[in-house]
């Protein structure tokens, strides 16, 4: 049964991944609407989203969904006040609203655009696999009605439509040509393949993305696709690569990963990998902003390893680790010790290399800590701390340090 429900794209031939940069690429960020779709979440402020809203431009994020107005009236008055102040700031944002293929969630866009005073792109969505179908008791020409009822009615009152089909890397094939195609004759003219339940892996993502850009492109439309995934596998940020590279124009992503489940894609992490790649130039100094306005205002935290953005993605304790970051430092060259021992710069991101002092570290760690905070390396100093780090089961604290130091230099008695 389960066979003939869930229709995998991972496991359609050839079985290679050949990534290519994109013509063009735009960021969708997702954390005010899908984001805050995770069980954990704190609900921000109106203020704090406005606040994050203001960081997206900066970072080079081109579009942002900025709520469900179909969900609640303290949810519709969010987003007409986050599209007011897109209007009167002129922040260079495309905002969009996500509803369902159903005129209740459709109205409440359209009138939260017109009572903005902006353009609202509506994303909206409708499920597409056979394993959904079966379950709500939805057949495919009940499908394309919706399809053609929302989308036309959208396009009609001169909303832009993005039709977004979930479970899209589950979907038969025949389906997805049916919807897609539905959808660009009502009017949508940007379509998101969306990995909902995060089964994609890089090659059925790819795919996936060229199989419906191919079936609008030979029925005559110019298709725009964009790419949502989740990271129920760990496959999210190669799999918006993927995607990217087989024509995708567009990715979606949230701060720090969170929506439902074990969350989106990063949107952090994806921006990262972008500028490494060469295939984005932009600078991300701004980068620990928002990934701590985003911590701060949905109370989630930030893992000590997180990539990137994590406490201790820039430290190391490990004697020979540091010690190659040491000799790269004594060649007089920042960027060398950059990226010795990372392959992420820390200064990609306003951070720098920090040498910690533990039970794994060598007299280098003890030696560079003192140096890098204004203290004469001395042999007994060096020893003093190398002594106290060997006796620990954890990384030393500066105030650790200072202590050793402290007793060290006190004489006996006093």
């Amino acid at each position: 049964m389960s066979e003939s429900l869930l229709y995998d794209w991972n496991q359609v031939a050839p079985l290679t991944a050949d990534f290519a940069a994109p013509d063009k690429l735009e960021l969708n960020d997702e954390t005010l609407r899908d984001g805050l779709q995770s069980p954990s979440v704190r609900q921000p402020s109106p203020d704090e989203k406005i606040e994050f809203l203001r960081l997206l431009p900066g970072l080079g994020i081109h579009a942002a969904n900025i709520g469900y107005p179909g969900a609640s009236e303290s949810a519709y008055q969010d987003v007409v006040r986050l599209a007011r102040i897109i209007r009167h700031e002129r922040l260079d944002i495309e905002p969009n609203c996500a509803g369902r293929t159903h005129l209740a969630d459709l109205q409440p866009i359209l009138k939260a655009s017109q009572e903005a005073g902006i353009r609202i792109e509506a994303a909206l969505f409708l499920g597409s696999s056979a394993i959904r179908q079966w379950v709500e008791g939805w057949d495919r020409p009940k499908l394309l009605r919706t399809i053609q009822d929302s989308v036309g009615t959208a396009y009609k009152e001169g909303l832009g439509v993005m039709f977004v089909t979930e479970d899209t890397t589950r979907a038969r094939p025949e389906d997805l040509e049916a919807m897609y195609l539905a959808a660009a004759e009502a009017g949508a003219t940007r379509f998101c393949v969306a990995d909902t339940v995060g089964h994609a892996t890089p090659v059925g993502a790819q795919r996936v993305v060229g199989f419906v850009k191919n079936c609008l492109q030979q029925r005559g439309f110019d298709p725009v696709i964009d790419w949502h995934g989740h990271r129920d596998r760990g496959l999210d940020v190669i799999n918006a690569l993927a995607a990217l590279s087989a024509g995708a124009i567009r990715v979606h992503g949230c701060a720090l990963g969170i929506g439902e489940r074990v969350g989106n894609a990063p949107m952090d992490t994806i921006l990262v990998n972008l500028v490494l790649l060469g295939w984005m130039r932009q600078d991300l100094t701004q980068l620990p902003a928002y990934c701590h306005l985003a911590s701060a205002m949905t109370q989630v935290d930030i893992p000590r390893n997180y990539p990137v953005m994590g406490e201790d993605a820039f430290s190391t304790s490990t004697g020979v680790h540091a010690a190659a970051v040491v000799k790269a430092y004594s060649k007089g060259e920042t960027w060398l010790a950059d990226q010795v021992y990372s392959a992420v710069p820390a200064a990609l991101v306003g951070r720098q290399q920090e040498i910690l002092v533990g039970p794994m570290s060598g007299r280098s760690n003890a030696e560079f800590w003192l140096k890098n905070h204004g203290l004469d390396a001395t042999p007994a100093r060096v020893d003093a701390v190398m002594k106290a780090a060997k006796t620990t089961r954890q990384v030393l604290s500066a105030d650790q340090i200072h202590q050793v130091l402290g007793q060290l230099e006190t004489p006996r008695g006093a």
